[in-house]
């Protein structure tokens, strides 16, 4: 998954980024440079990390073995060299090739849970892990959801963080890839939510019929074609499938509309993600009393939408 050592050029990776083929002495030396590289490669923060320093910490700490929780008693250890060769093996695939950090470590963390992640699907990261902590509040009330389904799961990370914080809901995690699949089953596993989470192949919810949920969350491919053109080459490492969604970015999310009434109970919730495509979403169904949920934690473009409101959101859509 890596990049070799065999693959770096000491004249433009080692003298650009200002970095060592030595092993620095301590851990401290060596954050110094891996800072210090990624800030002069002016590479695009938004899987996990949103600086320079942030990314830098999460690499070297990933790299050396160290808890990330670690505080400054860790910058005095000294750094062996396969583990200098280690970071610099990531800082190579993390600058030239503009790989995802999460895809280097094989590991990014969703609603505060640790998931493996690697290219069968995009890297975690949803506000709709806001929505699961706060338990779906304060939109949903009466007893707690007791089924749900998580709509292009990727690599499983909603739905499984919605059952690791409900310990009594079922939940299917559908998707039509089946190497996304793959990795959300062994995400099942690494969590021991066998018994309480399944993973469907399913386009959209063709092989859901039948089944009603409480809670739909969705987060399906909704970027448009301008802001796929003009996205961070970070971006270009992740399944395509997973990111565009026609011109304007709501193919996927139409269908969802059309269909979820089908699948949800009375009362029930869907909770459908389209990013920068809300204004054109919002925009279509002009006219209409619609619920654009606001995050303390940042995050936008989550719809909700209730059981009793989707007819009235598929006329208008039929208009």
């Amino acid at each position: 998954m890596v990049a070799t050592s065999s693959g770096r050029s000491n004249a433009t990776f080692f003298g650009d980024y200002g970095l060592s083929e030595r092993a620095p002495v301590t851990l401290g030396d060596a954050l110094d440079q891996t800072y210090l590289a990624l800030q002069k490669a002016e590479i695009f923060f938004g899987h996990g990390s949103d600086s320079a320093w942030d990314e830098a910490v999460f690499l070297l700490l990933s790299a050396v073995g160290q808890p990330l929780e670690s505080g400054d008693e860790v910058l005095a250890l000294s750094v062996a060299d396969d583990e200098w060769e280690r970071v610099l093996d990531w800082l190579h695939a993390r600058i030239i090739h503009r790989r995802p950090l999460p895809y280097l470590t094989g590991r990014a963390w969703f609603a505060g849970l640790e998931f493996k992640c690697d290219e069968r699907a995009l890297v975690p990261r949803s506000p709709i892990a806001e929505v699961i902590r706060n338990g779906y509040s304060p939109w949903w009330t009466g007893e707690a959801p007791t089924s749900l389904l998580d709509l292009c799961c990727g690599g499983g990370c909603i739905g499984i963080a919605a059952a690791a914080y409900q310990e009594d809901l079922k939940v299917v995690i559908a998707d039509i890839d089946a190497d996304a699949l793959s990795l959300a089953r062994e995400n099942i596993d690494i969590h021991e939510l066998t018994g309480r989470v399944t993973a469907v192949k399913s386009d959209l919810m063709d092989e859901l019929a039948g089944q009603r949920f409480d809670i739909i969350l969705t987060n399906p491919p909704y970027v448009d074609s301008a802001d796929l053109a003009s996205m961070p080459a970070e971006f270009l490492a992740e399944p395509p499938q997973g990111l565009g969604s026609g011109d304007d970015g709501l193919d996927m999310a139409r269908r969802i509309l059309q269909d979820a009434g089908e699948y949800l109970t009375p009362g029930g919730l869907l909770f459908l993600e389209v990013g920068n495509s809300w204004e054109a979403l919002d925009a279509e169904l002009s006219g209409l009393s619609l619920t654009w949920i606001e995050f303390s934690e940042g995050g936008h473009g989550v719809l909700l939408a209730r059981a009793e409101e989707l007819p009235e959101i598929v006329q208008a859509l039929a208009r």
